[in-house]
């Protein structure tokens, strides 16, 4: 039986999900909620005019940075610095793009109104984070995700030039192990993720190691 959230400021435990994942539905996404969630190995992800749907999938996809693999087809753009890449200096534009981008298989985008203003709200917090990539003056990719300290929760990318996110994705990568990060949540399983060297774990693993890392 799924969960209908109260106005409450809680959540039944991830490890409770139906078979698909769903945890609950309902409640809102005020800053405390969201912060909550991730906290909880939780992340929000419903259509346009739908309840909130609240998710906690198993297996779950995680990128350890130590992990992290650079194709041989990536490594000229970095040799080259083809793109400049800048952190939080254009969040809101991020994530606009990443509602605007177009992705096969899908009518729409999960990026709501309502979501865009509840992560602004988180950025202006400190807790989302935007990554820019730069071709001069022009913006061509980025990602937006929350970050918990030691874990990264990866949300969505866009990319407008070839491999433009996926430079953007290696750089934070890199910048977080340097930053001694544990992991980056992936959430759901692709294989363009499991090029990058992210894996699928157990939720009950993911949970243990995020509530490690964020204690």
């Amino acid at each position: 039986m799924i969960h209908i959230l109260s106005g409450k400021l809680e959540f039944p435990s991830a490890e409770d999900a139906s078979s698909q994942g769903i945890v609950a539905v309902g409640g809102d996404l005020s800053s405390d909620r969201l912060l909550l969630a991730y906290k909880s190995g939780i992340f929000p992800w419903y259509n346009e005019h739908d309840p909130i749907i609240w998710w906690s999938l198993d297996p779950r996809m995680v990128l350890y940075p130590r992990d992290l693999k650079v194709s041989k087809s990536m490594r000229p753009y970095f040799n080259q610095q083809k793109y400049r890449v800048t952190f939080n200096q254009a969040f809101g534009i991020v994530i606009r793009n990443c509602k605007a981008s177009q992705r096969g298989g899908q009518e729409g985008t999960w990026i709501t109104g309502d979501i865009v203003e509840a992560y602004e709200k988180l950025h202006e917090l400190g807790y989302a984070k935007s990554v820019e990539v730069w071709e001069g003056h022009d913006l061509v990719g980025g990602l937006y995700g929350v970050d918990l300290g030691r874990v990264f929760c990866g949300e969505s990318m866009f990319s407008y030039k070839s491999n433009a996110s996926k430079f953007g994705f290696i750089s934070l990568v890199k910048k977080l192990e340097e930053l001694d990060y544990r992991f980056i949540d992936c959430q759901q399983d692709t294989q363009h993720l499991r090029s990058l060297g992210a894996c699928p774990i157990p939720r009950k693993r993911f949970l243990k190691e995020l509530h490690e890392a964020i204690d």
